[in-house]
């Protein structure tokens, strides 16, 4: 289907998308990714940028909630990437291995080795070999590892919450609902490709 052929973001009768409102980006209510649409599509017409208006949203709002909500986190002196170590750590409630951290955190085996070095050199967390197995390592918090995670946690909710709070409750609960089917649906095709 292209841009112009079929139902899509448009104005929802004929199709056809409305590009009258993306020419000013700057003004309320408007953002960068509809002006970028707006250029593909005065460039190439017979295509379909539906998928570019979705998936370019979603990566722009990931950068700015990244760059919004680490602020709290570098107070802390920690980056999202150490503090989503120690948040695992803290929500799961037991010790885990650096396999298991990497799983829960989406991260590579190497990454999280990095940073539970610098974790385990700040006194946040510790290690202890299995008694079986020497390769494998079991990583919990420290107490002072604890107490960071519970001090930031609520500031770093509140900071969130000022984030989204141009949308009201429905909104977000339409948003969280949709980004979660996709998500499933995304994890879905990712765990059969790699059965």
């Amino acid at each position: 289907m292209t841009a112009t052929q079929g139902p899509s973001a448009g104005d929802g009768v004929t199709g056809t998308p409305d590009t009258s409102s993306t020419a000013d980006t700057s003004a309320p209510g408007r953002d960068t990714v509809a002006e970028v649409v707006r250029q593909w599509r005065a460039v190439h017409p017979d295509l379909d940028t539906g998928p570019m208006e979705v998936i370019g949203r979603i990566n722009r709002c990931a950068a700015l909630f990244q760059q919004a909500e680490d602020a709290p986190l570098r107070r802390a002196g920690l980056t999202r990437p150490e503090f989503d170590l120690l948040g695992a750590l803290r929500r799961t409630g037991h010790e885990l291995t650096p396999s298991e951290l990497a799983r829960e955190t989406f991260s590579s085996g190497a990454a999280v080795t990095k940073r539970l070095k610098q974790l385990t050199e700040r006194g946040l967390v510790e290690r202890r070999g299995d008694t079986r197995d020497r390769r494998v390592a079991h990583v919990r918090l420290t107490d002072a590892g604890r107490e960071l995670v519970d001090g930031i946690l609520p500031s770093q909710l509140a900071y969130e919450n000022a984030v989204l709070s141009g949308l009201g409750p429905a909104e977000l609960g339409d948003l969280a609902g949709l980004l979660g089917g996709l998500l499933a649906q995304l994890e879905g095709r990712l765990r059969a490709v790699r059965v």
